[in-house]
């Protein structure tokens, strides 16, 4: 992996992206999708016993007592505080626990994804492009807003209308919004969460999050003009 200028210490929480080479698609089906899903939430551990293919082969009855074992110990290398996959490439917001747990888990997650297309649709080669993109998060305001710009991408980029944001499946979306059934238990939305008060805070941080939506896409519109 190329050299990184962007210091990644334990304690911190980083924004993180990487797309598919030359910009291409890596997200071809809802299948592909919760793969990618189901790998973020096996590798934020960081003692996995097995690779996730292996893990994937065994019997299912050993599958859960591996995760039951790993839930019980929580022993994370980064934890999830907020995603969001889209067709060609992903924005994550993590929060780093052990050394050099972002590059363990970004290595693990995108090589195991990588193999699994490659097999899946014949094809070889590199995926991702060859470096994630890292950025610190420095103060509380730029946390909240990074977490509502990744929540923002789909609608953003057009793939569901504003109204339908919440609806969007590939998002960490839904887990800030509902605090019963949760949709995917990896996530951890307390500390965003936090600053919105101890009541309502849920209600808060969707006006917070949905009243900016219209703004995010002009911006994303004029950038894309100057790029022009």
């Amino acid at each position: 992996m190329p050299y990184r200028t962007v210091i990644l210490a334990a304690g911190e929480i980083y924004h993180i992206l990487n797309r598919g080479v030359a910009g291409l698609p890596i997200f071809h089906s809802p299948t592909n999708y919760s793969r990618f899903i189901q790998l973020m939430d096996y590798y934020r551990f960081a003692d996995t016993p097995v690779s996730f293919s292996h893990f994937m082969k065994v019997p299912f009855e050993e599958r859960n007592l591996i995760l039951d074992k790993l839930k019980k110990q929580n022993n994370l290398q980064v934890e999830i505080l907020v995603f969001c996959l889209m067709p060609n490439h992903f924005h994550l917001l993590l929060k780093q626990i052990t050394e050099k747990g972002i590059t363990n888990f970004i290595s693990n997650v995108q090589n195991g994804y990588a193999k699994y297309i490659n097999i899946k649709e014949d094809r070889a080669g590199p995926l991702f492009q060859s470096a994630f993109k890292g950025v610190r998060i420095e103060t509380d305001e730029q946390l909240l807003h990074v977490s509502r710009y990744i929540h923002l991408n789909p609608s953003t980029g057009y793939l569901v209308g504003i109204e339908k944001l919440i609806e969007y499946p590939w998002s960490s979306l839904p887990d800030y919004l509902e605090s019963a059934n949760k949709k995917f238990a990896f996530v951890s939305p307390d500390l965003i969460l936090s600053f919105f008060g101890s009541r309502g805070s849920r209600g808060k941080y969707k006006e917070f999050v949905l009243n900016q939506a219209e703004y995010q896409r002009k911006l994303a519109n004029i950038k894309h003009l100057v790029l022009e």
